[in-house]
């Protein structure tokens, strides 16, 4: 299910995401999305990005910072 993200700092470009056993699906505002699993960028990071997104809060520098370009798809 596509959940709303809370964007608690007020600044972040990440709109929704959805959350799978193995895997994190996020929407950013310009309709975008990228599909991160436990292949690429793998277990430890998806499920860092899970919590993030869960908490509304760091999600989009987490992935500026430490995943970058390490997704396994992306779309429009």
């Amino acid at each position: 299910m596509i959940q709303q993200y809370l964007n608690r700092n007020g600044n972040s470009s990440v709109k929704s995401y959805e959350i799978g056993p193995d895997f994190i699906k996020i929407w950013f505002n310009n309709m975008s999305w990228y599909l991160y699993n436990y292949v690429r960028p793998g277990k430890f990071h998806v499920e860092q990005m899970k919590e993030l997104a869960n908490q509304g809060y760091g999600l989009c520098s987490y992935i500026g910072r430490i995943v970058k370009k390490n997704y396994f798809r992306k779309g429009v």
